[in-house]
Order: C-alpha cells, then structure tokens, then sequence
C-alpha cells in the first residue's frame, strides 16, 4: 500500500533528524529577524523621531484650529469678505442651475453639485496662512527651548564673501572654500623679514 511506504520513511531516524534541523533553522531565523527588528525599532533615535512625529502631529492639529476657528472668522468680518477666508471661490464657468442675480452660488459645495467649474483661492490662502502659522509656533517653541536649555537650534547663517555659499554665522572659517573670514587674507603677510 502506498501509505505504508509513507508510513514508513517517516518513522526513519534520518527524517525525523532532517525535520529537527528545518524546526532549527525557522526557529534561528525567525529569532535573528526579530532580534533585528527589535534592535532597530527601539532604538535611541527612531523613539525619538517617533515622539517627534507624534507631538508634530498634535500640535500641527492645535495650530490649525488656532487659524480657522480663531484667527480667520474675526477676518470675515471685514467689508471684503463676505464669507469666512476659505469659502472664497471664483466661478470659472457656470452651471446649468446658476442664478444670474447678485449672488451665484453661495458655497463652494453648491457650485460643484450644479457641476461648475470654480477656482478655490480662499482655501488656499488658509493653507498659507495656517503654514505660517505653523511655522511661528514651531520658531518660538524653538526660542523658548533655546533659551532655557542653552542648547542651539536656531542656526544663524551669513554668506561667505569668497563664495557666496550659507555658511555658520559663527564660523571664522567657510568649510566651502576654507577661506578665512576673520580678516587675516585682507593683511599682508611675508616670509621675509623686514630690515
């Protein structure tokens, strides 16, 4: 019988051995690849860029309300705006139900359910507004946490006058060029004594 012959090679020391090694081999494998994920994953670095991205994150949400709920609707007010900052759009080409009155469509939502074609500038001038504001909260954030920790993370530039390449502020020497920036190339110097 075919099953027997099955049967028969299982129960064989030698199959019984090659099947404890391939147990081995998955196991020192399936170890190795997780020993190597867990050294990486946890990590000094990457925990620290995952709680930066984290807090990033939160803060980018707190900003955003800060411009749109905050900042923005005392902006509508304004005798130009007659609605808020990001419901400003521009009718392009009109649809089929648009009222030729002094109003037109008084949403972006109504213009595109009529089908017509509108340029959406208000929305964009939130993004930038609010990207700017991102941006100020994260430089005084930056300046708050310079000036209580010592530590820099604000890096003041300058130019080089050699090469015109950004450079520290700080730097007595460009990296660039390697000129000096301190005055000495200005003054002339000799190997031979004067008499």
């Amino acid at each position: 019988m075919p099953g027997d012959d099955f049967q028969q090679r299982w129960n064989s020391d030698d199959a019984r051995s090659n099947l404890l090694d391939a147990e081995r081999l998955v196991t020192r494998k399936v170890k190795s690849i997780w020993d190597g994920f867990i050294q990486f994953a946890l990590r000094d670095s990457v925990i620290e860029v995952a709680l930066g991205l984290i807090i990033a994150t939160a803060f980018t949400k707190v900003v955003n309300s800060l411009v749109s709920d905050i900042i923005l609707p005392p902006l509508s007010l304004l005798p130009f705006m007659s609605r808020n900052l990001e419901e400003k759009f521009v009718v392009m080409r009109k649809g089929p139900h648009y009222y030729d009155g002094k109003r037109g469509y008084n949403t972006r939502e109504q213009a595109l359910e009529d089908g017509a074609a509108i340029w959406t500038y208000g929305s964009f001038l939130d993004e930038i507004i609010t990207f700017f504001g991102v941006g100020f909260a994260l430089y005084l954030i930056a300046l708050t946490y310079q000036k209580f920790t010592k530590d820099t993370i604000i890096k003041y530039t300058a130019k080089c006058t050699f090469c015109r390449k950004e450079i520290s502020a700080k730097a007595r020497r460009c990296p660039m060029c390697t000129s000096w920036l301190d005055g000495r190339e200005d003054r002339e110097t000799t190997a031979i004594p004067a008499h």
